[in-house]
Order: C-alpha cells, then sequence, then structure tokens
C-alpha cells in the first residue's frame, strides 16, 4: 500500500484514498452505461450511437471528476488519524478542478491528468465541466481557484507528484480509453447535461461508504475491486432491473395487475396503444381506472425493455401518499415477492414499500424492520429526496419531479435518473402557465431523450390538449368552439398516433343535482353540513382557502355540530396544508377511512370532513353530500369526482349525488376590479389562487343553468364552455370594460408567469459552459412549486396536538419574509405549540398552524 494521501473520503478519521473514490465513481458511470435504457438515452442525446471507445473515455473523463481534491487547501481540511497540517487558506474541490486544466502551475498538473489525451477525445471544455460540475449545479471558475496549488507546507504531500499518479492509474484503468482512433466524444449541450446528470448519480451512488468500503493507502489493483462493487450496488440499489424484467416476462396483463378484474374501456383502449408512442394522454373522468390504466402501460414499457423505472405524480401529498400503497400492491402482484419496493417520494414521509423510517444524524436512517444490508441497500433512493427518481417505482408529488426541469440543485441528476422511467403525471391540467410551461418543458426535455410519459386528467381543455401533445407550438392551430365540444370523451390520445375514442356502452353515468347557494360564509356552510350530517349523511366540504376551512370548522363547533366534525386524537379535527407532516398522515388515515368506499371500514353515522384543496384530487374517497366553493369548472369536476365515487348503500335523501356550490350574494362583478376573496380574483401584485375570474363566473352560470350535470356525457361540454378562448372573449365583450380590462391584466400575469417559467427552466439546449448560476432562484424556485415557503425546524421534537411527535413545519409561500436559518425554540402553551422568528409569532393547534398579529 501507498501512503494515505491525497483522500478522496473521509469520515470519523477514516479515509479513502482519492484514486479509489475516483475509481469508485467511474466503476458506477460504467455500470450505468451498460445498461440497455440507459445506453439508449446516452445514445438519443448524444444524436449517434457510442462505441464501448465512447464509454471508456466517458468513464475516465467521470474517473477526474474529483480532481480538484487535489488541491492543498481542500487535503488539509481532512480528519485523518495521525495527521495535522499547518494553517492553510480552506479550498473546495469543484474550481479547483476546472482550474486545473486552465494552465495552473504552467499546465503541470493538466499534463499529469491527460490533457492531451483529453483534446485527441474531443472533450469539450463543456463535457469536462459537466463531469466536474457534479455537486448539484453549474459553476464559475474564480481566480482563488488557481491559487495556493505550491502551499503545501507538508514534506510528505506533493500536488504534481500525485497528479502523476492518479494520471497514471488512469491510464492503467481504462486501456481503451487511450487505444489510438475513434470518434470526437458526442459535444451536443444536451448530451452534456445529461452526461452531467449520470456522473452526479454515479457519485451519490460512489460515495455511499457501506458500498465502497474505505481504503486509506493507494492499491494499484483496486480497479477490479470497484467494478465489481459497482456492479452490486447497481443491481442492489434497483437500477439494474434485469432481474425483474425476467420475473414479469410474459406477466404483463391487466388480470394480473389488478387482481382478477377485466380491463374497462379506457383501460382496454390505453392497454392496446402502441409501445412506440411515447407520450399518451389519458382523458376519462374520475373513478374510472386511470391508475391501473397507467400501472398497465408501465408493465407493457418495463416488460418491452423500454423502460427501467416509473415515477407516478400527483398533485397533492395526501393523493401520493394513498397512491402509493395501491401501486406497491401492484408491483408486487407484477413481480413477486422480491419486488422492488415502492418508495413514497414526499418530503417528510419516509416509506419504501409497506415500511416507514426515520431520519438519524449523519444522513443515516432507521427502518422499521431492521433490514439486513441487501433490503437497506434496495431502499438507497428512498433514504433522500435527491434521489427519489432513482427508484425502480416511486409515487410523489409533482413538484419532485419539476425539480428535474429547473435551475435548482441537483436538477441534473434528477432528470439523468427520470430519463429511465415512464414519467404518470395525474389530474394534469392548464389552470397555471408556470406550472403548465415547466411541466411541458419537462416533458419535452424527457421525450427528446427517448423516456416514456402518460398524461391524464379528468377535465382537460383543447387548448391545454394541444399544448401537450404539439411538438412545435408555433404550429398548433387553435380548434373552434364547436369542434371542441365535439371531440370524443373519454379518449385516448398520442402525439405519434392520434386520437381513438372510448366506448362507453353501458357504462356508469351519474346524474349530480347542482345547486348555486347564495353566500360562502363559513357560518351557511356549516348550517347546510350539520342538516346533512344528522340525517346520516358523509359530508364533504372542500373551501378554496385554508382560511375559509378553518371558518366553516369553527362555525360547526359554534353551532353545536362538533361531535359530526371528523374526531382524530380525541378531538374535532380539518383537514388541510397547514399541518406538520406527521400529522397529516395522521389525518390522511382517518379521512381515507370515514369516507372509505369499502362497507367494512365505512362507519354507518354521518359525519362531516372540512379542509381545502387537498381533499380534491387524486383520492378515493366518497362523499355522499359536497359543499364546495364556486372554483372553475375543472377543478369543480375533480371535487364531483369525490362525490358518490362508488355504488354504496346511501342515506336517506341522499340516494342521488348533490353538490352545492357557495357563489357570492352579489355576483363576482367586484372582484374584477380587481379584488380578491376567498380564491377568487387577484391579489394587487397579480397572484392568487382561482385568478382567472370569466372561468368562474362562466362555471357559476353552468351550475345556474344546468341543475343536474350528467358525468361524464357533459364533461367536455362543461370544461369548454368555461375555459375555450370564443367563451371567454364573449363574456368579456358581453360584461364590458370592467371585466376586459381584468381580462387584460390576467392575460399580462399570465404571460409574466410563462416568462418567468422559461427564465427559470433547465437550459438544457445551453453549453454547459454557457449556464447562468442556479443559487439565487433555487428558493423562489422551490416556493412557486409546491406553494411551500421555508421549512421551519424545531430545535427539539415536540408533541403536536394529535399526540404525534413533530420536528419542524414548512411555512406557507405567502407569509414572505418568515425563515430562520437555525431551529426554533417551540413552547407549549393550553395543548398548543407556539414559537417565534424574528418578530413574527406563530401559533400551531387543532386547527393547523396560523400567523398571530
Amino acid at each position: 500500500m501507498e501512503p494515505l494521501l491525497p483522500w478522496g473520503k473521509s469520515s470519523f478519521g477514516l479515509t479513502h484514498h482519492l484514486a479509489h473514490h475516483c475509481a469508485d465513481v467511474a466503476a458506477c458511470f460504467e455500470a450505468l452505461a451498460k445498461l440497455p435504457v440507459v445506453r439508449n438515452r446516452m445514445e438519443r442525446s448524444a444524436g449517434r450511437a457510442l462505441t464501448e471507445t465512447d464509454i471508456s473515455r466517458l468513464a475516465a473523463l467521470t474517473f477526474l471528476h474529483d480532481c480538484g481534491k487535489l488541491h492543498p487547501g481542500f487535503q488539509a481540511k481532512g480528519d485523518i488519524a495521525g495527521i495535522s497540517w499547518p494553517p492553510l487558506t480552506p479550498h473546495g474541490h469543484v474550481q479547483e478542478g476546472a482550474a486545473i486544466f486552465d494552465r495552473v502551475q504552467d499546465g503541470a498538473l493538466s499534463d499529469a491528468l491527460n490533457v492531451a489525451a483529453l483534446h485527441s477525445w474531443g472533450v469539450s471544455l463543456g463535457l469536462l465541466l459537466a463531469a466536474i460540475a457534479h455537486h448539484g449545479r453549474p459553476f464559475s471558475v474564480e481566480p482563488k481557484a488557481g491559487t495556493g496549488w505550491e502551499a503545501v507546507l507538508r514534506p510528505d504531500y506533493a500536488p504534481l507528484s500525485a497528479a502523476r499518479r492518479l494520471g497514471s492509474l488512469m491510464r492503467a484503468w481504462f486501456p481503451l480509453a487511450f487505444a489510438a482512433g475513434g470518434a470526437p466524444l458526442p459535444d451536443r449541450p444536451d448530451f452534456q447535461h445529461l452526461f452531467c446528470g449520470l456522473v452526479s448519480l454515479s457519485d451519490w451512488l460512489g460515495s455511499t461508504q457501506s458500498l465502497f468500503p474505505f481504503v486509506a493507502g493507494c492499491d494499484p489493483d483496486y480497479m477490479e475491486r470497484a467494478r465489481q462493487q459497482a456492479a452490486r450496488a447497481v443491481a442492489g440499489s434497483g437500477l439494474d432491473v434485469q432481474r425483474w424484467r425476467s420475473a414479469i416476462e410474459g406477466k404483463a396483463r391487466f388480470e394480473l395487475l389488478s387482481d382478477g378484474k377485466k380491463p374497462r374501456p379506457a383501460q382496454e383502449v390505453t392497454g392496446a396503444w402502441s409501445l412506440d408512442d411515447p407520450l399518451v394522454i389519458l382523458e376519462a373522468e374520475t373513478g374510472s381506472g386511470k391508475t391501473e390504466a397507467a400501472l398497465w402501460r408501465f408493465a407493457q414499457l418495463f416488460e418491452a425493455g423500454r423502460v427501467d423505472s416509473l415515477y407516478f405524480a400527483l398533485p397533492t401529498r395526501a393523493a401520493a401518499r394513498q397512491i402509493h400503497q395501491r401501486v406497491n400492491d401492484v408491483v408486487r402482484r407484477l413481480m413477486g415477492e422480491e419486488a422492488p419496493e415502492a418508495v413514497q417520494a414526499v418530503p417528510g414521509y419516509l416509506r419504501s414499500g409497506d415500511i416507514s423510517g426515520k431520519t438519524l444524524p449523519a444522513f443515516e436512517v432507521l427502518w422499521d424492520d431492521d433490514p439486513d444490508e441487501a433490503r437497506r441497500i434496495a431502499r438507497w433512493a428512498a433514504e433522500s429526496g435527491r434521489r427519489y427518481l432513482a427508484a425502480t417505482v416511486a409515487v410523489g408529488t409533482v413538484d419532485q419531479v419539476m425539480l428535474a426541469a429547473l435551475q435548482v440543485k441537483h436538477a441534473h441528476l434528477r432528470a439523468a435518473a427520470l430519463s429511465r422511467s415512464l414519467l404518470v403525471i395525474d389530474e394534469i391540467h392548464s389552470s397555471d402557465p408556470y406550472m403548465t410551461d415547466i411541466q411541458s418543458h419537462l416533458l419535452t426535455m424527457h421525450l427528446e431523450r427517448g423516456g416514456h410519459a402518460m398524461l391524464m386528467s379528468a377535465t382537460l381543455g383543447a387548448e391545454a390538449r394541444a399544448k401537450w401533445l404539439s411538438t412545435d407550438n408555433r404550429s398548433r392551430k387553435r380548434q373552434d368552439f364547436e369542434t371542441a365540444i365535439a371531440a370524443p370523451y373519454p379518449a385516448v390520445w398520442g402525439r405519434r398516433d392520434g386520437l381513438q375514442g372510448v366506448d362507453r356502452a353501458g357504462q356508469h353515468s351519474k346524474a349530480v343535482a347542482m345547486a348555486l347557494v347564495a353566500g360562502w360564509s363559513g357560518e351557511l356552510a356549516a348550517r347546510h353540513a350539520i342538516e346533512a350530517a344528522r340525517q346520516g349523511a358523509k359530508v364533504l366540504v372542500i373551501r378554496n382557502t385554508v382560511r375559509a376551512a378553518q371558518e366553516t370548522f369553527e362555525a360547526v363547533r359554534e353551532l353545536g355540530g362538533e361531535t359530526l366534525l371528523m374526531q382524530v386524537a380525541g378531538g374535532a379535527a380539518l383537514h388541510h396544508s397547514r399541518f406538520a407532516a406527521e400529522d397529516r398522515r395522521l389525518l390522511d388515515a382517518h379521512v381515507e377511512r370515514l369516507l372509505s368506499p369499502d362497507t367494512r371500514i365505512r362507519e354507518t353515522e354521518g359525519v362531516i370532513i372540512v379542509g381545502s384543496q387537498t381533499l380534491e384530487q387524486s383520492l378515493d374517497i366518497d362523499a355522499d353530500l359536497l359543499i364546495t366553493d364556486l372554483c372553475p369548472v375543472d377543478v369543480l369536476l375533480q371535487r364531483i369526482g369525490r362525490l358518490h365515487r362508488h355504488e354504496l348503500g346511501r342515506p336517506e335523501n341522499f340516494e342521488a349525488p348533490q353538490c352545492l356550490v357557495l357563489s357570492p350574494e352579489d355576483g363576482l362583478d367586484r372582484l374584477a376590479k380587481p379584488a380578491f376573496e376567498n380564491g377568487l380574483g387577484q391579489f394587487r401584485d397579480g397572484g392568487g389562487v382561482y385568478r382567472n375570474l370569466h372561468a368562474c363566473e362562466l362555471t357559476r352560470r353552468l351550475v345556474r343553468d344546468h341543475p343536474t350535470w350528467v358525468i361524464p356525457e357533459m364533461n367536455r361540454l362543461l370544461v369548454e364552455s368555461a375555459t375555450h378562448p370564443e367563451r371567454i372573449d364573449a363574456l368579456s365583450a358581453e360584461l364590458g370594460p370592467l371585466w376586459q380590462t381584468y381580462w387584460a391584466g390576467v392575460y399580462g400575469n399570465h404571460v409574466a408567469d410563462a416568462q418567468l417559467a422559461k427564465h427559470l427552466r433547465l437550459p438544457v439546449d445551453r453549453d454547459f459552459t454557457d449556464l447562468p448560476p442556479f443559487a439565487d432562484v433555487e428558493e423562489k424556485v422551490r416556493t412557486r412549486l409546491g406553494a411551500e415557503g421555508a421549512r421551519i425546524d424545531f430545535a427539539a421534537p415536540v408533541t403536536s396536538p394529535f399526540g404525534e411527535q413533530i420536528t419542524g413545519i414548512t411555512l406557507p409561500s405567502h407569509w414572505q419574509g418568515a425563515f430562520s436559518e437555525g431551529p426554533v425554540e417551540p413552547q407549549v402553551v393550553d395543548g398548543a405549540i407556539t414559537f417565534r422568528i424574528n418578530d413574527a409569532a406563530f401559533r400551531y393547534g387543532r386547527t393547523g398552524l396560523m400567523r398571530e398579529g
């Protein structure tokens, strides 16, 4: 063994030689590049086939990803037993790595690291920077990075000698890379970005100490060991799926994944769709089995070797948590008891398959089942939000996958991992231009790399659908209103294979009695809910804002209906986004039990469940009566999807589905000034919840003029009647200048939001040398995605009003200025948790988080 320096990894006094760590990461890259699906994505991005020489050269380039750790200022930071350094200026290793190839010390360091060979391979500066930028974001090289190389102050460490040793091992360990000939390495911008992501993924995997035990002294024969460990790591973590592909062969049948049920019409059409079509959109009513249709397509693509993984993206945490178990059960039926565990890709919900975990210091995780080494390795992707998309099967929120398309840290890693997947986005719609633009960019990037995607919606308008299906928005032609409403529904659309309607002969329809209620006070909503619950109805009350939900909840209590409210941990509770993750799990479970379609679980007494938009999408819950605020028709149809969802026995007077729509007594004119109330309209700064007041007014008229909505037969008519541009323009003309001015403002804000999205999305069409910095916009980008602000950690766990141990809470995004770098001290006062951030005071009780003062 040779000397301990330079070290590449260090932990609790143990070190791993830099050459060994570089070998580990390069070996992981090699193992990934051998996977057929990954190879396909690389070749699509490169624009040509890749030879074994290309792969060896890319692996050798990956080997250099941490060459900046040769810097004495980095080496001096190591915690190495028995070795101490005189004071040195601390240095990192990313910029320092790039500086090596900028003639540092007259180029001696870069010469030692085979810069001449890199030039002969056609390695551009962009490709080199892509390898070095493996810590999550692009960078610029500051002058400091090129200084301090000569200030070693230790007789037993010389950077140039160490670089020569590293370069010599590079030649010995990658002989094919240094063979004569071969075409220049690919240099398309997207290939640089994909390569950066694959190097980052390799680095995360190769830095896992349990997979790559530390060896301090340099071993010239270490590369063989690294390759063996890399093969084990890629297989054990679930990135290599060959064993599961063999297990599913011949089993990608609907009856198997559905536990014996036959496919419904929409599922049959989806199941027969060509696997050559990269994008499929399924439009069908809620309860039609879209989830199982998507899982069937995944099974078919997986069996055929077109994808290696699945990411199932849902709009809310509650929906993701509920769908997760269904997906996990399906995967087990398809692949057997040794199937990969579905990862629950929701921050704050650490779960893999049926097993939950808790985070420990030093990035460790304590799993409830005390797993053996193999099972722990299999949960590698579940243990960090940055690795969710590397899971074989993951079910999570849509914001997690959208981070792959934005200028945020680790976007390249997420996008590279995602490229292997069938990406399923549930409940896609077009109500938010910012979200739509980011998701459109994500799809373009994913599909151009050879990925597959499936979008699902109950309520997609013609304008939005055309945008998703188009490969070139400039060539898109707008459909007129009559053509739009004539389109078949339900239907399956493909980017390559067009349209096929779904035969609904013999399928169930539901006629929903719609009633427009004048007024939307908490007291009015509470009175209707109490009256129905006392007759035995399961009442779902969905308000547009958390404040309205809280007001309705308090009004039910004040009117004597507290015992009718959902009871959790000895008291009444409601459901919205401002609860700690630990409490949300508890609240989600109670909602699902009380409104379960399973009569063995569903209670017989009447109950009132009050909540916000967290209850409106993707949940398999079933109410007898729906009370909802006025909202755009596509959102309203989503909410109606929770009403009479299954064929169940109903209380007297509630045998037929009923929906009460609460609306301002004096209409919406005053909101067009503009103004904002209970989610409708917009703030002065252009923000809001449902800013399309025209769609809300057209929806109000649909409720007024159509006392019965037959679903799904009327879905197409309803959606287009409230969202089609012709209807919007006609309403503006009818209502005059106030509404015309309001629409001009909304349209302008939409354009501004779309432009903001274009500014913040990951520019994979730009060379890596021409990328903007990410750091300044990261928090802003995250805020826009999940409508969540800063995460506040508590100094110590504290017992919540529901008896759960909570470690912190995430603030709403519009509570601007509330941020704490360090943990805050919580206090328990009268059963509630209080804390302060600077001058702001907060209270967390049974009704959720509130800002006081």
